[in-house]
């Protein structure tokens, strides 16, 4: 029994398969952005991207994995900037509120087409979601003790919902800046003592 060797079959991922992989995203983004989600093709992808199909769908079987795999990345982009900014401590907590509103608007932005739409969107139980909520009701308890921060951490956060900024956006005409600035004199309102 001591000489039982285990021979594992987990390999190491290639330096290069990581660098085609974070290509792949990056031109993936780049389409994304400039098409939309929906007239780019995983066929146009690998070509943009110059790999082969079987590269393409051996990092991404679909466009959905592909889809959550660039917000997975961008979401934990917001979180090490949020945690930076929070950990420094030199903004007041108001301010940092403010920040984060304001950035976390600019990823549901940016990804409106990925999350809003039909089975897409990302339920309130995500743990992403549940971080952004824990985040904003931290914020509200160093602000304003007099409040229910676990309500008005609800209520900001549901400015930020997808499907209500989609709605804004489609039917209101409302561009990013001026969701932005309603959304932070909501939170200066009702946070300010």
């Amino acid at each position: 029994m001591d000489d039982l060797i285990i021979i594992s079959d987990v390999r190491p991922t290639r330096v290069d398969a990581v660098r085609n992989r974070d290509h792949i995203l990056q031109i993936a983004r780049t389409l994304f952005d400039s098409q939309g989600v929906e007239a780019v093709t995983m066929t146009t992808i690998a070509q943009e991207a110059g790999v082969g199909k079987g590269t393409l769908y051996r990092n991404f079987p679909d466009k959905l994995s592909l889809c959550q795999e660039l917000l997975d990345h961008e979401q934990r982009d917001l979180q090490n900037r949020t945690l930076a900014n929070l950990r420094a401590g030199v903004v007041p907590p108001l301010e940092t509120l403010v920040w984060f509103l304001e950035n976390a608007l600019m990823f549901v932005w940016r990804n409106l087409d990925f999350i809003s739409g039909g089975d897409a969107v990302i339920p309130l139980e995500h743990p992403a979601h549940y971080w952004w909520r824990q985040t904003l009701r931290g914020l509200i308890v160093q602000i304003n003790a007099t409040v229910d921060p676990d309500y008005l951490a609800d209520v900001l956060y549901v400015l930020l919902d997808p499907r209500v900024i989609r709605y804004q956006r489609d039917a209101h005409h409302y561009d990013q800046a001026h969701i932005a600035d309603q959304i932070t004199q909501i939170a200066r309102r009702l946070l300010t003592p």
